[in-house]
């Protein structure tokens, strides 16, 4: 299985470098991957796809500002990137970070008032930063928004607003659950008045989100592992959902991974779960949980990509874009959006 087998020709003009001007005011591009049919529609036309009884399962993380500006004691400047949190108990005052520049053991460095020094320098290209203040202090003070790095401009004040879920509750991501920018407390309300249960896990999303693939078979690629915790209560959703005939919809691709990483505790009424997920999902997977997908269009040979196809069928998913690059959808991160059903 190449990796060259997951690719498309996706034009610039079609990757989206700011949200919509309202948030929700996006496409939907609805595909039967039973069919193979696909369908035009508005982000809220969800509400029809969806049954009472049925659950639709939402990604709570919330984005630090990762991104900060350092000065080293000889006045020179570096770029830190906070990595993603790993648990509720991760120590505040140690954090790993990526970097631009030379980083050197030892070396301290003034992030505006605040003292950091470097403890260690790895080969995976990171460091362990120490302060005595809190890092998400530092980072809500001080952070810019960590875009993605195709977005080849600054963050702005719409960013901090809309690269940020509206029910984004656990701060730990550096990276937004980007299936649900789109998605609004509004959007929530009808589906409970309808008697969709909704419902919240919290995967924090890490930089290796957006690391390539650097194996051209792609069975070799190593997954970074990210962490994750699923509340009793959305367990006993899941089944009530599962026994009753009804469908689980994931919200996302770490919605998705989420559940299928647990799956077998999910099934087996286990509560409380949490661990770090680093399931690698690709066409040939069979999906335990989730029963539909909603998720943004994904880049070329990316893992993202691997999981929607994995779940849509390749072929169908292929059509799928062709489609939406047609109809002018936006792609990516602040871009339209895609259930398949």
């Amino acid at each position: 299985m190449k990796l060259s087998d997951y690719n498309y020709k996706l034009p610039k003009e079609r990757i989206a470098q700011h949200p919509p001007q309202k948030r929700g005011d996006a496409k939907l591009l609805v595909l039967d991957k039973s069919t193979g049919e696909v369908k035009d529609k508005k982000y809220a036309d969800l509400l029809s796809y969806l049954n009472p009884g049925d659950i639709v399962v939402l990604n709570n993380t919330k984005v630090i500002k990762a991104r900060l500006e350092a000065v080293g004691a000889d006045g020179k400047k570096y770029e830190i990137l906070l990595t993603e949190k790993h648990g509720q108990a991760e120590d505040k005052y140690h954090h790993k970070a990526m970097y631009r520049g030379k980083l050197k053991e030892g070396m301290d460095l003034a992030i505006d008032k605040y003292n950091v020094r470097v403890l260690g320098v790895y080969e995976d290209g990171t460091a362990l930063l120490e302060s005595t203040a809190d890092f998400m202090e530092i980072a809500e003070s001080l952070g810019h928004v960590p875009l993605p790095p195709y977005m080849k401009r600054e963050d702005t004040k719409e960013d901090v607003e809309r690269y940020q879920t509206e029910f984004a509750k656990s701060e730990g991501s550096v990276a937004a659950p980007t299936a649900s920018l789109n998605f609004t407390d509004k959007l929530i309300d009808k589906l409970k008045a309808r008697g969709v249960e909704v419902c919240y896990l919290t995967l924090h999303v890490g930089l290796g989100t957006f690391l390539p693939i650097r194996t051209d078979n792609i069975k070799e690629h190593k997954m970074h592992s990210e962490w994750f915790s699923i509340p009793g209560s959305t367990v006993k959703k899941i089944n009530k959902a599962k026994n009753s005939g009804n469908k689980v919809l994931a919200v996302g691709t770490t919605v998705a991974r989420t559940l299928e990483y647990a799956s077998e505790h999910i099934l087996s009424g286990k509560e409380n779960i949490e661990g770090e997920s680093d399931i690698f999902i690709y066409p040939g997977y069979q999906f335990k949980v989730v029963d539909m997908l909603l998720t943004n269009f994904h880049a070329p040979k990316s893992t993202v990509l691997m999981l929607a196809g994995a779940f849509a069928g390749w072929d169908n998913l292929l059509i799928a874009y062709e489609k939406a690059i047609k109809n002018e959808y936006n792609f990516l991160s602040y871009g339209d959006s895609m259930l398949i059903r």
